[in-house]
Formats: structure tokens, sequence, C-alpha cells
């Protein structure tokens, strides 16, 4: 593949697998890269606990929440966790269900596709590079996949807790903008490696096809003797 096409492809895939990764490690691993954060200005109650909660953060595996000290709290880590909270009086409640954060599992697979995208490009065999591409693409579309379960959960998240009558206020975490410029990097990286191939393709075909030239000097030679 074409050196020109071939290192940006390579560090549009790099830049992807690592927001791809941190955002699949998530919580309670790295408590920043949450996907939903909500900030309650008059306190709720996680269930089973009397501290009042003064933000929620959800990640890919589970959720974690601060009280009126500062003190973090993790739920059990686990695929598909569910969230209960009431508020202060006790006279209403939401319930953020396993269905709503179950679907975050794809970030990861998205992260093991990206990765397998990375190792195939590394080739110069030029049908390897365009299987690279392929699965580019692939990762793209997990992400976006992973992306769209994103927003869903936001946007049920914000629906819920604007239910409590809190104040709550529901925004969107680090980890889920940065599931979104994973994905536009793998979109980059897999028409970079594309488009390398089809140059490459264009390139050995012009020189197989460009005639060979005769030179001239034997017949002079001829014609003078």
């Amino acid at each position: 593949m074409s050196r020109a096409f071939c290192i940006p492809g390579i560090f549009f895939l790099v830049c992807a697998l690592v927001l791809s990764f941190l955002t699949s490690i998530s919580l309670p691993f790295l408590p920043g890269l949450d996907i939903v954060r909500v900030h309650f200005a008059q306190g709720a109650l996680q269930d089973g606990s009397t501290q009042g909660i003064s933000e929620l953060r959800f990640g890919v595996w589970t959720a974690c929440y601060d009280d009126a000290h500062g003190d973090r709290t993790c739920l059990p880590t686990h695929h598909g966790y569910s969230v209960p909270i009431t508020n202060q009086g006790g006279s209403r409640s939401v319930v953020i269900g396993a269905s709503w954060t179950r679907g975050l599992a794809v970030h990861p697979v998205a992260t093991a596709a990206t990765f397998i995208a990375l190792l195939l490009g590394l080739s110069t065999h030029i049908t390897v590079t365009l299987i690279a591409s392929l699965v580019a693409f692939f990762a793209a579309l997990l992400t976006l996949i992973a992306f769209a379960i994103d927003i869903a959960l936001f946007v049920f998240v914000r629906h819920e807790m604007g239910n409590l009558l809190v104040g709550a206020h529901t925004i969107t975490g680090p980890g889920f903008w940065l599931t979104f410029a994973s994905f536009i990097l793998l979109m980059l990286a897999g028409c970079t490696v594309c488009f390398g191939r089809r140059r490459d393709r264009m390139s050995g075909a012009t020189t197989s096809s460009r005639p060979a030239r005769r030179s001239r000097w034997p017949r002079f030679r001829r014609n003078k003797a």
C-alpha cells in the first residue's frame, strides 16, 4: 500500500482503539469516563442507602454515586446492572433496568473488532489491507450501534430522573463523546485504507499497460552500415 495512505490509516485505527478501549473499561475503574451523568439539586436516595445522592454516573459495567459528603460508592460490577432511585421523601421512585444497560456490552466488542482491524492494517499485502478496511467499517458499525445505545440510555435516564422531581440534571459523560469520536476515526481509517488500495491497483495497472519504448539506435546503426 502507498505509504502516504498507510500511515494515516494506521494512526486513525490506533486512536480509535485507544478511545474505544478506555470507554470499554469505564466504571468502576475509570470513574471519569462514564456514559451518562446525573446531578441532583435536592438529593435522592439509592436503594439500600440512607445517604443522599449528589451525583450518579452510569458506566459500561456498573453505576457509581456520590453522597453529600463526596464519598463515592459503586454498585456490584456485572453485565446488565439495574439502578433503583427514590426521592428523599420516598414518594417517587424509578428503576433504570438491566434492559437499558445490557446493550452497553457492545463497547468491548467494538474494541475487539478495532484491534483486529489494526493488526490487519499493519500488513503490506493488498488483499489483507482490503480485509482490514472491511473490518474497520464493521468496527465502525458496532461503534455506531454502541453510540445509539448510549443515546437511548441518556434519553431514558433523563426522562426517568425528571419524574423524581428532585431537580435532577442529566448530561452526557465523557465516554459518550469518546464513542462518537471513535466512530469518526474508524470511518476515516476504513476510507483511507480502501482508497490506498485502489490507488495501488490503478498504479499497477498503469505500469503494466505502458508499452516499452524501442530504441532507434540499432536501426540507425544498420542504415549507417
